[in-house]
């Protein structure tokens, strides 16, 4: 668009910028009879003609003076301009003379401000210095009367004021009165120290009657004093009131011996009642002096014992330590639900730190669990987790001088599981195994549930006695006992399959001649079984959860040092060898079976008919099992279901290898046999819920073993049936079928056909040259392959066979 459209925009054709005279005229003139009215538009394009130069001519009038006005106003602007540059440089002339005269004035007003700021100075220091002299003779002379209520506030403000002449400490009268101030406070805090050595003897038993309010005063100047002041007063006094308790307890006393003491408690809460009654108020509260007594009280005990035990460490017994461990702890406790720990400054007892939630299915609630038994039963996983109690600023610090003795404790806990142990190997052989229970068979052993209630109370109370080496020491312990319990209790009870001369294993039978009778585990040996599997994995779950525990119970720095993974591969070693156990004993049972087929006449078959007796015989041996396996791992369906693959990998690969046997074979044996295997591929995909009411869905896991499996033998068998004739028909068609490229395999399939050695030469040779290229990364062609594709070039034989057998089931 022009630039005048973007300014004026218009709708006349005229204005466009492509405008064209013809398409206007025939615009304005469509047809002949419009030109009828030529003398109407001629007009109207004249008026409007007429009209534009009339406009024109305005405008170019309008503008003939513009050149003159545009002159006289930039002149105008030009001056205006000028007048304005003089008035600001008049402005800032006077500005600058304004400033001169503002200096002039304030000049004299500076002088006046700094010396009223030096005079406000002298006289305040000249107050101060007044108040220090004035202050320093009234402290002195209070100091000789003695008269310590007011020398406590008088001396907190000397000091204060003093400190406002530290800079003035180069005058020597000011140096003076800082001298004077620190002699009043070293002689105040030797008449001090003199006057509570006079109260509170160091030697003999003198106490006053009752509070001195002397003393009492003295404790609040001390507040003011150098620090060693008040501590040196607060050792006295508290040295002075233990006094007696070192000559009550002395070593050679019968009462300082571990069975007596609870005695040694007992006195110190009587002192401590004694101390609030009598001299409660002489100390400030914030010196905490109940508190530092009973801290200093446990440290002196905690020698003490420390001391008698290394000399009568001989004459320590597990039930004696125990017994004041549990008394030392409870006192522990008792001077944490009274006192704060706020006066703990050695750093060997922490303050407590609330810990996160715990998700540890061990966690209880450990008050009291010294002396109540602790039950952990396999549903405490699903129970909702208690936070654990956090330890108090006072734990262990009596105790920790019972920690060089735990050896004792951890001996009697060796012995103890020791004899645990046995007691369960003689219950077992005792009770025998447990009686068979379609509905609770397969229950975890009692004696494992015994055996982590024991762990419980073990480690509850040994975190109690110290969370160090100790724990490392009874973790130890704990593993080796939880071996003993794997290979005792539940490896060396895991029944053995053994044929009437004895000693023979079910891997010893599986070599023996093939169709011997195998022995088959009982009912009672099933049931036992599958309830030391539930056991080891029961076992398995818990040792996870008590080495979280010992974790969270043993020091920070020690926790590398649990570790029971051994443990958990042992109870991981039982319930595989268990589930090996249910395995061999269900594919030692279909043996035969599988040997019969193995030896059937199979060329000699003339015609097609039901299912054959070795499958009837398999299928009633795994009707008999699983049923009972099944309901005895109720409780453990993932180990049921490794049951059922590891079954299926063994039985299947098997029955593979008598299909390999069964030579030569007919047309009509094979349709059989491929019968045979759709019956028993239909019973395997059933048999994770086989004689069940209730029918579940098979794992996927379990269901691609078998399908890949039994179409893996049924593939064989069809290619069984297919002509040999033309042979690269029959071998393209074992190759897609199978899609195997092993000549092992190959041969083993000429041989079922009962081919010529002749013919299978020449067959050998077209199927390696028929062989395909193997892609990169495959590492094993000879590896069975359980793929199974259709082929387009099947047999209408084999069409048929296959809708025979869908009829038949």
């Amino acid at each position: 668009f022009p630039p005048s459209l973007q300014v004026f925009p218009s709708q006349d054709p005229l204005d466009r910028a492509d405008f064209n005279a013809v398409e206007y005229i025939n615009t304005l003139f469509p047809t002949e009879q419009s030109l009828a009215n030529i003398d109407e538009v001629v007009n109207k394009i004249r008026l409007k003609i007429k009209r534009l130069d009339d406009n024109i001519r305005t405008v170019v009038r309008g503008q003939t003076n513009v050149g003159q006005d545009g002159r006289q106003a930039l002149e105008e602007a030009q001056k205006a301009i000028q007048q304005l540059f003089g008035k600001i440089k008049d402005i800032k002339d006077k500005a600058e003379k304004s400033e001169q005269m503002v200096k002039e004035i304030t000049r004299d007003i500076k002088q006046l401000d700094h010396a009223k700021r030096h005079l406000t100075t002298s006289i305040t220091t000249l107050n101060h210095l007044h108040m220090l002299a004035g202050g320093v003779d009234s402290l002195e002379a209070m100091t000789r009367r003695r008269q310590y209520g007011e020398v406590a506030n008088l001396l907190q403000g000397v000091v204060n004021v003093l400190e406002h002449f530290n800079k003035y400490m180069g005058i020597p009268q000011i140096r003076q009165l800082s001298e004077r101030v620190k002699a009043a406070q070293n002689e105040l805090g030797q008449q001090i120290l003199a006057d509570f050595e006079e109260a509170f003897p160091s030697q003999g038993t003198k106490r006053p009657g009752g509070p001195s309010n002397v003393l009492r005063d003295a404790c609040l100047v001390a507040n003011v004093l150098d620090p060693r002041i008040k501590q040196e007063i607060i050792k006295k006094f508290i040295k002075q009131h233990l006094s007696e308790y070192l000559v009550l307890f002395q070593e050679n006393q019968d009462v300082a011996w571990l069975d007596k003491i609870d005695r040694r408690y007992a006195w110190i809460k009587r002192q401590l009642v004694d101390y609030e009654e009598k001299y409660g108020r002489m100390f400030p509260q914030e010196w905490c002096m109940t508190e530092r007594i009973a801290v200093e009280f446990c440290h002196v005990t905690r020698t003490e014992l420390a001391k008698i035990m290394r000399t009568r460490a001989k004459e320590i017994e597990v039930k004696l330590l125990l017994f004041a461990i549990q008394r030392t702890t409870n006192f522990e406790g008792l001077l944490a639900k009274r006192f704060s720990g706020c006066t703990l400054a050695d750093g060997t007892v922490k303050k407590p730190e609330v810990p996160p939630p715990s998700t540890n299915p061990f966690l209880e609630d450990e008050t009291g669990a010294e002396t109540d038994e602790i039950v952990i039963e396999k549903s405490d996983v699903d129970k909702p987790k208690k936070p654990k109690v956090p330890d108090n600023p006072f734990h262990g610090i009596v105790s920790k001088c019972f920690e060089p003795h735990l050896y004792v404790y951890i001996e009697s806990q060796d012995k103890n599981l020791g004899e645990l142990i046995d007691r369960f190997v003689a219950d077992f052989k005792a009770q025998g195994p447990p009686k068979p229970n379609v509905d609770e068979g397969g229950a975890v052993l009692p004696s494992c549930a015994d055996l982590f209630v024991y762990y419980k109370k073990c480690m509850v109370q040994c975190s109690q006695l110290s969370t160090g080496e100790p724990m490392i020491a009874l973790s130890t312990i704990f593993q080796k006992y939880l071996r003993e319990y794997a290979w005792k209790i539940l490896s060396g009870n895991l029944p053995k399959t053994t044929s009437s001369s004895g000693g023979l294993t079910i891997t010893s039978l599986l070599k023996e001649k093939e169709g011997s009778e195998v022995a088959k585990f009982t009912l009672e040996e099933l049931c036992l079984i599958c309830s030391i599997l539930s056991t080891a994995e029961y076992c398995l779950a818990t040792t996870q959860q008590l080495e979280e525990k010992l974790k969270e119970k043993v020091d920070a720095s020690l926790m590398e040092r649990i570790n029971l993974t051994g443990e958990m591969d042992t109870f991981s070693i039982v319930i595989s060898n268990s589930i090996q156990l249910l395995v061999q004993d269900l594919d030692a049972a279909c043996d035969p079976a599988l040997t019969a087929m193995s030896k059937m006449q199979w060329q000699n078959v003339e015609h097609v008919g039901d299912q054959s007796p070795y499958v009837t015989s398999v299928i009633l041996h795994i009707k008999q099992n699983v049923p009972i396996i099944r309901d005895n791992l109720a409780s453990t369906r993932k180990y049921f279901t490794q049951f059922c693959i590891k079954f299926a990998n063994s039985f299947i690969p098997k029955f593979i290898n008598h299909l390999f046997k069964c030579k030569p074979i007919s047309m009509v044996g094979a349709e059989q046999l491929l019968l045979d295997t759709h019956s028993l591929k239909m019973v395997l995909l059933d048999l994770p819920s086989i004689g069940s009411q209730v029918v579940r869905k098979a794992p996927a896991s379990y269901t691609k073993i078998v399908v890949k499996g039994m179409t893996r033998a049924e593939m064989i068998l069809k290619v069984v049936m297919a002509p040999h004739e033309p042979p690269v028909v029959f071998v393209d068609n074992y190759i897609k079928l199978l899609a195997d490229c092993s000549t092992d395999t190959f041969q083993k399939i000429l041989d079922m056909k009962g081919l010529k050695r002749s013919e299978q030469s020449s067959m050998l040779d077209l199927f390696r040259q028929r062989l395909p290229a193997p892609p990169s990364g495959v590492e094993n062609t000879g590896s069975l392959s359980l793929s199974a594709p259709t082929p387009e070039q099947e047999s209408s034989r084999i069409r048929k066979l296959e809708k025979l057998i869908k009829k038949r089931l």
